[in-house]
């Protein structure tokens, strides 16, 4: 699979307590390299709890969810990668073997949790709506077709109704395992 061009979250590393720093000289890397059109956000995932201290008082404590690691929203090309790879506190990408290989991007399933959890909503494009007839390409119903029933996009899931033993079944899919028809 060609992943150059495609828009995408990644991880990089760089050295753990280095995380603001690392995102600092990266964001100003990408204003001053001109890379906003390839290079759109730059995130490290964070919790804020509090803590009692021994005298009673109460503090806010933000703790990284993933120490040492930065997640970036971008498309990958050589100029695009080799302003990442070259910031300063940046150790590389995870998903990269090195020696040139282009790093793996997340899937949906991995990255829409983590930005859940920083409060932040992941636009999806649903290429179908209720009603389509789509065919299910994984799982149990493989090479079923059904009709849309419902979709729930904070999920990724959208409930089919299949024909089963003459009876319409509801089943739940995820939306890269149908397509429509």
């Amino acid at each position: 699979m060609d992943y150059e061009n495609e828009r995408a979250w990644y991880v990089i590393q760089s050295y753990s307590g280095c995380e603001n720093a690392a995102k600092s000289y990266l964001e100003r890397r990408i204003k001053s390299l001109n890379m906003e059109n390839y290079i759109f956000q730059v995130l490290i995932p964070e919790t804020v709890h509090t803590e009692k201290k021994k005298n009673g008082e109460t503090k806010e404590v933000v703790e990284k969810i993933y120490p040492g690691y930065i997640f970036v929203d971008m498309i990958v090309t050589d100029e695009s990668w080799f302003v990442v790879r070259n910031t300063p506190m940046v150790t590389g990408f995870l998903g990269s073997s090195g020696g040139g290989a282009k790093p793996v991007p997340l899937s949906d399933e991995e990255i829409i949790p983590v930005l859940k959890q920083c409060g932040i909503s992941i636009e999806t494009n649903v290429k179908f709506k209720v009603g389509d007839e789509v065919q299910i390409l994984n799982g149990n119903f493989a090479g079923q077709v059904g009709t849309v029933e419902s979709i729930n996009v904070e999920e990724r899931i959208v409930t089919v109704l299949v024909d089963f033993f003459g009876r319409q079944t509801p089943t739940e899919v995820s939306f890269d395992e149908i397509k429509v028809l």
